[in-house]
């Protein structure tokens, strides 16, 4: 079984920080303190592709909002 196999065969869950940055985690693992799960498992290549279309702005959550602040001053 090649390293692609295995990959394919391993489970993951999408998930988000309280500044709506996305990551992947192992779904039979305990998600990290400061993280959630953003309601997508599947696999490695699925989950990279649903991060894909979900994160569109990669700023920081708090730094959007400084920087609407300042834009709308």
């Amino acid at each position: 079984m090649s390293n692609e196999d295995q990959d394919n065969d391993v489970r993951y869950t999408v998930v988000v920080n309280h500044e709506e940055q996305y990551s992947i985690w192992f779904v039979d693992r305990e998600i990290p303190l400061g993280w959630k799960e953003a309601g997508k498992t599947g696999s490695k290549e699925e989950c990279l592709s649903y991060i894909k279309e979900v994160w569109t702005d990669m700023r920081p959550l708090s730094l959007r909002k400084q920087m609407e602040k300042i834009v709308n001053a």
